[in-house]
C-alpha cells in the first residue's frame, strides 16, 4: 500500500478541481487486485441470475452494486491514506461512503454515449464545488481492446441543465468532448478519482477478457445519492470496522444480508451509441 510520503495531496487535489480527475499509481499490489477481480466476478455471476441483481449500462455492458463486506478488500481501500485525503481535503471532514460496486463490460460492449451519472447541483455548476467523488480500480492491466474508459477533462462545471435528463448532451456537441477525449490505461493496483459530472464513457471492447471496474461512491454532507443504493452490513461485522471506516458509512446495519435489487438504473446507457 502506498503510505502518504509517496503522493502530493494537494497535488492532486488541485488536479481533479481543474481537470475532474485524477489517480494514484501503484497504491495497492497486483495480488490485492487480482483479490478484488475474484470478488467482484464472484459477486457478478451470482447477481446476474436474479432478477434486479445488475443493471444494464449498455450492450454487454453491467453495473452492480455489492455488499461492503463481501470485498475483502473493503476496509484496505476506504482506509487508505490517499482515498481519505481526496474525500476529506474535497468533500470535508464528514464525507459519507454511501456506494460500492462494479462496471463490468465484456467483449462486444459498444461505445456509450457521452454523459455524467447524475444532474449537476448547483453547488457544482454555478459554485465549482464538488460535491461527490467517484473511486474506481481495475481487476485487470487495461489495453486497447479492453473498451478503456475515456473522460472529457474539465468537463466537471458544465451546467448540463439543457441535457436530456440533465446527464446526455445532445449529439450535436459531443465534438467538443472529443476533442478533449483522453483514454486511460490503469493497471492492477491503480486507483483513479473523479467527479462522477466529469463527461465520460465507456469504448468498444473488442477484447475476450472482461475488464471489471470497482466503483467507490462518496459525497459530502447533503449532495444525496444514497438514496440511490442500499449498502446493508451484518453488525458483527460493523462493529469490527475501524473507526475511518465505520464513522463515515452510511449503511443498514442487518441480522442477515438480503440480495440487493439495484437501484442506479441509468436509462440513457441501455443502448450503445456510435463514436463521432
Amino acid at each position: 500500500m502506498a503510505s502518504s510520503e509517496e503522493f502530493d495531496l494537494k497535488s492532486n487535489i488541485a488536479g481533479l478541481k481543474k481537470d475532474g480527475i485524477t489517480g494514484l499509481k501503484g497504491a495497492f499490489s497486483a495480488d490485492w487486485a487480482d483479490d478484488m477481480r475474484e470478488d467482484m466476478m464472484t459477486a457478478f455471476w451470482e447477481a446476474i441470475q436474479r432478477p434486479g441483481g445488475a443493471v444494464g449500462r449498455g450492450p454487454r455492458r453491467w453495473y452492480v452494486e455489492i455488499h461492503p463486506q463481501n470485498f475483502r478488500g473493503f476496509v484496505d481501500l476506504v482506509t487508505h491514506p490517499w482515498v481519505v485525503g481526496m474525500c476529506a481535503g474535497v468533500l470535508g471532514p464528514d464525507f459519507q461512503i454511501v456506494e460500492i460496486g462494479l462496471d463490468v463490460p465484456f467483449q462486444g460492449a459498444k461505445y456509450q454515449p457521452w454523459h455524467r451519472d447524475f444532474p449537476s447541483p448547483v453547488d457544482t455548476y454555478r459554485d465549482r464545488r464538488i460535491t461527490s467523488l467517484a473511486f474506481n480500480l481495475t481487476g485487470v492491466d487495461v489495453t486497447e481492446d479492453m473498451g478503456p474508459f475515456e473522460v472529457a477533462p474539465g468537463t466537471q462545471y458544465d451546467d448540463g441543465r439543457d441535457w436530456k435528463h440533465e446527464m446526455f448532451p445532445d449529439k450535436s456537441k459531443w465534438t467538443r468532448f472529443q476533442e478533449r477525449a483522453t483514454r486511460k490505461y490503469p493497471s492492477r493496483g491503480d486507483i483513479s478519482c473523479r467527479s462522477a459530472l466529469t463527461v465520460h464513457r465507456g469504448t468498444e471492447h473488442n477484447s475476450p477478457i472482461a475488464r471489471p471496474v470497482l466503483v467507490l461512491g462518496v459525497d459530502a454532507p447533503g449532495a444525496g445519492h444514497a438514496e440511490l443504493h442500499d449498502m446493508m452490513v451484518t453488525q458483527d461485522w460493523y462493529d469490527s470496522l475501524p473507526s475511518v471506516a465505520r464513522d463515515h458509512l452510511v449503511c443498514r446495519v442487518v441480522e442477515t444480508l438480503e440480495p440487493i435489487t439495484q437501484k442506479h438504473d441509468i436509462e440513457g446507457l441501455v443502448m450503445g451509441a456510435d463514436p463521432v
